[in-house]
């Protein structure tokens, strides 16, 4: 290796910035039965932890582990104001890592997991490294995880596609009828201005005109909402696609659409293969 080479590995072995880093770790969706272990103890041995979580009830058990902590909710719009949620994005980003350029160990505790529709900490963790601090990520249990449990579905059985709602309808995307479809943040869906929390019947009728392409109005579908707490049990309320518009929709309601027809065998691959249609299960 020459001198130069050898100089370049050193380089890129350099650490970041010894003071100040950031990880963002994922509460789950239960309080405090679904954190991993090493997730909890970071928590404890943060110099300060900010948490962006639904419930009272998990935010004080995150200060009975650190007490040194400040919630993110603050920054969403009061009840009188309107604010597109790309600015409260932005003060939450800038609230974080103005305590990592102090030199501190910042943790930022989040509802489930912390890097699905979760903005903030990809936002975060880009911008803290593009300043040379050490950040990371460290999964948690999401709200998709415990559908697939509440369900009783194996997504690996059909395979499965997954949309936020919105985005599912203003960009050009076609459904494999053969699969499980989820479409997150239904109760947004249609609103693209990011200052309103809910979206209108008229937007929903909307979206099942655009899904009847594939689904037939009569297939049913379910809205589910994982349990926030032990005691509760999660929403699984089955409906006609059809009656969607007049359902009563949550920030955390989840549309997931079941396979309209089984899955068909490919067999043009089966005779590349040299597999007979009768050896398939």
């Amino acid at each position: 290796m020459s001198s130069k080479e050898a100089k370049t590995n050193q380089q890129s072995l350099v650490p970041p910035k010894s003071a100040g880093k950031v990880t963002f770790v994922g509460t789950g969706l239960q309080l405090a039965g679904q954190i991993s272990i090493l997730s909890k103890s970071y928590i404890e041995n943060a110099d300060l932890v900010f948490s962006l979580v639904p419930d009272g009830f998990t935010e004080r058990w995150l200060v009975s582990l650190n007490p040194n902590h400040r919630s993110l909710q603050p920054y969403y719009a009061r009840k009188d104001e309107v604010k597109n949620r790309r600015d409260t994005y932005s003060q939450m980003v800038e609230a974080i890592l103005e305590q990592v350029r102090l030199g501190l160990n910042v943790v930022v505790a989040l509802y489930g997991h912390p890097g699905v529709f979760a903005c903030i900490s990809h936002l975060s963790i880009k911008q803290a490294k593009k300043e040379g601090y050490f950040a990371e990520m460290l999964p948690g249990i999401s709200a998709e995880a415990c559908l697939w449990a509440d369900l009783g579905i194996d997504p690996g059985a059909s395979g499965h596609q997954s949309y936020e709602a919105t985005q599912f309808m203003l960009y050009h995307h076609e459904p494999n009828t053969n699969t499980h479809l989820l479409l997150w943040q239904i109760s947004l869906a249609g609103e693209h201005t990011l200052t309103q929390f809910s979206t209108t019947s008229e937007r929903l009728a909307i979206l099942v005109d655009h899904l009847s392409q594939w689904y037939p109005l009569e297939h049913e579908v379910v809205i589910y909402e994982a349990a926030n707490l032990p005691i509760q049990s999660p929403r699984i309320e089955k409906l006609l696609l059809k009656e969607l518009p007049y359902a009563r929709l949550e920030m955390i309601s989840t549309l997931m659409i079941p396979p309209v027809q089984k899955l068909k065998l490919n067999l043009a691959m089966l005779e590349k293969l040299g597999i007979s249609a009768s050896d398939i299960g």
